[in-house]
């Protein structure tokens, strides 16, 4: 088949000595050897130039995807290249499913680090142990197909690949997670043409990809054959701004070659090159209105989707259509826990269903470009996009930022194109709001070649980089972590200056973001509520990416068939990070964790709230949303007394402007609430209408305001007398108790464990804490004064006058601190009351995981019912989401299942809870005040032991934690510890409960 490409090639020769900025070259290798390809910094070789990605178009695509004939060779060099001949016997090759990754289809093994990189540092050089997969595939053209030229597409190989097709090497690249594409019109035929890949987990642009995610070498997104007819389009630039004051749009499309664009909802027809401004609908996360059209040049047709916005910063603010944003966003890295970086539009489209569905406006695409279908999913359902290049060279400030490529001009030809990669590749999207020049690579020369070719080849967006406190090359300020109080100081301006008076006018007069906040692992984040109120305080403050969205936990199964998710050690790597890879807001399974539902509430766009002065029958509602009125809501109120539903209603609330405001009138309580006891009014806002992303119904807000209070709790009047029973006990009403320890042994004849306190927990990831962390470690101080391992004195059993007194001593060994315990139990027939005091004795540093009760019951009390907050977890710093209300559920969907099993399930604000067997009877628990419920099948000592959950095993009994405090959860596995209103501090505290008998 003859025919040239429209576009030219982009000759990069490889294996020529690369020399320093002073001309001297590398250091020699032993024997003057050069170094192999997969070893120049160079980006690769034979590749066409990068252009605009499209989904389709009337020329015709070859899909290559399939089995592929496979072979995994311990070293680059153990084959020679006789593999890419077109008669090779491949008979004894494995297959492989591409796109793919071989390590997770039993070739090798995965292995995961945060910022070490897995080889030792010695750029641009690579082991000799390099798992290098040779890859054939055999392939015929349809018979439509026709002659000319044709462009062979990789959207994704990691690390290194080098390609032939029918026998002829056409080139080799490097750049993970970038589009590479090679002329190969003419070497292609109707029948058996052989496409053969070979792909080094390891090269010089690993170290250009230290981005804390698995490394998962091979072919892992689609490789395809594109017809190119004579006048096809070579690449095109689709240009559609908004004027915020006029509400017209001005369009232009450049495309090489020459041809006319079409918009018939607008009436446009339009050479290319040609600009028309005409009134519009913009484009906006909130309504994403676009536009179809169609871009036709002579050799081709090519659908549009056109989104009219202009982002700019101006007035200090990060603006799109003239007005300000706030960034309710996530970081999202590619991953699926049987495919790894492999994600198809199906997994994609449910990724973006739920954040939308979660109140989630904004993509970090951490930390490289995402498939060009998320990025067509994102224009469609409307979210604001940071497109990240694939860059970062973290684990070079190990070593001061020493040998780093960023700062080294033999690296800027691979850096610069990266980001032609990312731009050329992304430039028609309305979604990308941002470009960012990467993570986490500290300072140098090369980012800023980069920055000044994104600015000279696409002025209309700002640029995002987080790892330069001077913010040179960039047009926001961002940060990672930073905590409440100086994400405050920046919001006033008052961030503590640099060192250079003109950079930090500069910078003081830029908006800030959060590109990572609110380190998502296990259990948790704490602290988002506060974060909010910032981000709506101060306008310079426009919010910010929680790192991140999804687990990285890849899914394995035990001996038996049990699946549990893998992470950093489960493989036997010799170097790793454990479970720091699983720090997302859903579980690798793609359910929601609390922390989702935690942030959905946190950052919901219209506030439902009583009125400040408290004003009796009226809700205060405010439209957060940067552009929608709410319009598209229907709003719904419900009145509850002690949880039980006692009317309904729609409720007429204006359709507010962005940032407007109204108080509305609640209708009368309903006739039927008329019992006395706590009343509350729950408003909802809904969707009105189906939506791209939620059915009608779907709730984006909620709030709670009192209708009557709870009324003051008096202690019940006790009747009953301890007694003597047979054999060492005391009897109290329906409680029999051990006359030497004070334990509770029954309970109206049925055996339980305790009561007594307890102030341990399996410590959370964020307890445990980062190592570089400033702060103290709470799990690690819990455990040097040995509260994981209190001992219980009891100091004195008292029968007397209506009440029986046990006194305890509760102390760690080895320390001279202890908490005195006075547990006071009082009765009638029917109930049995303990009410407990608790001093601290000694000068205690840091504060308490838990202060409760702890006791077992029978293992049948499998079914739980509680009023109080609900129906998910929450603790001090993440209850937000808990709404008050009646909710049950059986005791084993209390669990949450963290990757690392860790402290789970408690229920905040819980005025009773009852748990039963099927029959209806079982055990009620009233507490004074409100308390933390949680119940489980093993104990805290198994869970904290476990390292995942095919570790923990139920048992016979039930342990239940009813808790008068639990310390907060923060963030501090990678940001913030907990902040000192949601801290257990050791303090005198004295709480109560009721214990009856359900028949």
């Amino acid at each position: 088949m003859t025919g040239n490409s429209p576009h030219a090639p982009q000759p990069m020769p490889h294996g020529k000595p690369q020399r320093t900025a002073d001309g001297t070259e590398d250091a020699p290798r032993p024997l003057g050897r050069r170094p192999p390809y997969y070893e120049d910094r160079a980006p690769g070789s034979g590749m066409l130039p990068p252009r605009a990605w499209y989904p389709a178009s009337d020329a015709a695509r070859l899909s290559l995807h399939g089995t592929w004939r496979f072979r995994l060779s311990p070293t680059a060099g153990a084959e020679d290249d006789a593999f890419a001949r077109p008669d090779f016997d491949d008979a004894t090759w494995q297959e492989l499913r591409v796109p793919g990754t071989w390590v997770l289809k039993g070739f090798g093994t995965p292995w995961y680090t945060n910022t070490a990189y897995p080889f030792p540092v010695d750029p641009p050089r690579v082991p000799d142990e390099n798992p290098t997969g040779d890859h054939r595939h055999v392939f015929d053209l349809p018979d439509s197909w026709g002659e000319g030229p044709a462009v062979l597409h990789f959207g994704g190989v990691e690390s290194c690949a080098r390609v032939w097709l029918n026998g002829q090497e056409l080139g080799h690249f490097k750049g993970s997670r970038l589009p590479h594409e090679f002329e190969v019109g003419t070497l292609l035929r109707p029948r058996r043409n052989v496409l053969a890949v070979r792909v080094h987990q390891w090269s010089s642009g690993s170290y250009l990809e230290d981005q804390d995610q698995w490394w998962l070498p091979g072919i892992f997104r689609n490789v395809s054959l594109h017809r190119r007819p004579e006048g096809s389009v070579a690449d095109h630039f689709v240009h559609a701004g908004f004027d915020h004051v006029t509400g017209e749009g001005t369009l232009r499309v450049e495309c090489s070659p020459a041809g006319r664009v079409t918009v018939p909802e607008l009436g446009l027809d339009l050479a290319t090159g040609e600009s028309a401004t005409v009134p519009v609908r913009p484009w906006t996360a909130e309504q994403p209105y676009l536009y179809d059209g169609e871009l036709v040049t002579a050799g081709e047709t090519v659908p549009l989707r056109i989104g009219f916005r202009t982002v700019r910063v101006e007035d200090g603010l990060l603006k799109v259509n003239g007005r300000r944003i706030l960034l309710r966003g996530v970081n999202r890295h590619e991953f699926h826990p049987q495919y790894g970086r492999t994600v198809g539009p199906e997994t994609m489209r449910r990724d973006l269903l739920l954040m939308k569905r979660h109140n989630v406006n904004a993509v970090r695409t951490s930390h490289y470009p995402p498939h060009p279908a998320f990025l067509d999913l994102c224009d469609e359902l409307g979210l604001w996009v940071v497109d990240e290049c694939d860059l970062e060279t973290h684990g070079f400030a190990q070593q001061g930022w020493r040998d780093n490529p960023v700062d080294d001009p033999r690296w800027e030809p691979a850096l610069l194109d990266r980001a032609r990669r990312m731009v050329e590749r992304d430039k028609n999207h309305p979604c990308i709001v941002l470009w960012s020049l990467g993570n986490e690579c500290g300072t140098g020369r090369g980012l800023s070649a980069m920055a000044s070719w994104i600015r000279e080849r696409d002025p209309s967006r700002p640029l995002h980089y987080e790892g330069d406190r001077s913010c040179a090359d960039t047009d926001v300020y961002s940060r990672m972590y930073a905590d409440h109080a100086e994400v405050e100081r920046i919001g006033r301006r008052t961030e503590e200056p640099l060192a250079d008076p003109e950079l930090d006018a500069r910078r003081r007069g830029l908006p800030f973001v959060l590109c990572e906040y609110a380190h998502a692992m296990g259990n948790g984040p704490g602290g988002l509520g506060e974060y909010q109120r910032l981000f709506e305080t101060y306008e310079r403050c426009q919010g910010g990416f929680v790192w991140e969205w999804i687990d990285h936990g890849l899914r394995r199964q035990t001996a038996e068939g049990e699946v549990f998710h893998a992470y950093g050690g489960d493989f036997g790597e010799e170097l790793h990070d454990g479970n720091f890879v699983c720090d997302g807001l859903v579980f690798p399974d793609r359910v929601p964790s609390p922390g989702l539902g935690e942030f959905k509430k946190v950052v919901e766009p219209v506030r439902i709230e009583g009125e400040a002065d408290g004003a009796a029958g009226t809700v205060r509602v405010t439209n957060l949303y940067d552009f929608a009125d709410l319009g598209h809501l229907d709003f719904r109120w419900r009145h509850e007394v002690e949880g039980e539903v006692c009317g309904h209603g729609r409720l007429e609330v204006p359709a507010l402007a962005p940032g407007g405001s109204a108080v509305v009138q609640l209708p009368p309580a309903p006739a039927g609430a008329v019992r006395r006891g706590e009343a509350i009014w729950t408003v909802r806002a809904l969707l009105a209408e189906d939506s791209a992303w939620a059915p009608a119904g779907h709730e984006i807000a909620w709030g709670q305001l009192t209708a009557a209070p709870r009324p003051a709790p008096a202690p019940p009047v006790a009747t009953a007398t301890p007694r003597r029973g047979e054999g060492n006990v005391v009897v109290l009403g329906p409680g029999t108790f051990d006359a030497t320890t004070g334990a509770l042994g029954y309970l109206d004849g049925v055996q339980v464990g305790g009561p007594r306190l307890d102030v341990w927990r399996a410590p959370t990831d964020n307890d445990e804490a980062a190592p570089w962390q400033p702060e103290p470690r709470p799990a690690t101080e819990w455990r040097r004064l040995g509260l994981h391992r209190m001992r219980h004195r009891v100091e004195s059993v008292e029968p007397g006058p209506g009440a029986l007194v046990v006194r305890t001593r509760v102390a760690p060994a080895g320390s001279p601190l202890a908490l005195r315990a006075v547990y006071r139990w009082t009765a009638r027939r029917d109930w049995l009351r303990l009410e407990l005091g608790v001093a601290p004795e000694g000068d205690w540093p840091v504060p308490l995981p838990r202060l409760g009760v702890r006791m077992a019951v029978s293992g049948s009390l499998g079914f739980a019912e509680w009023y109080g907050g609900g129906p998910g977890e929450g603790y001090p710093d993440t209850r937000a989401a808990a709404r008050i209300g009646r909710w049950s559920m059986p005791v084993d969907a209390l669990q949450t299942p963290y990757v690392r099993p860790q402290e789970n399930g408690a229920r905040p604000g819980v005025r009773w809870a009852q748990l039963t067997r099927t029959d209806g009877s079982g055990l009620r628990i009233e507490g004074d005040p409100d308390f933390f419920f949680s119940a489980r099948r093993w104990t805290d000592e198994e869970l904290t032991a476990a390292r995942h959950t095919t570790d923990l095993r139920a048992g016979d009994e039930l342990w239940l934690h009813l808790d008068h405090a639990l310390h907060g959860i923060g963030s501090q596995s990678c940001g913030p510890g907990v902040l000192p209103q949601h801290r257990l501090e050791v303090a005198p505290a004295r709480f109560s409960f009721v214990f009856s008998s359900l028949r």
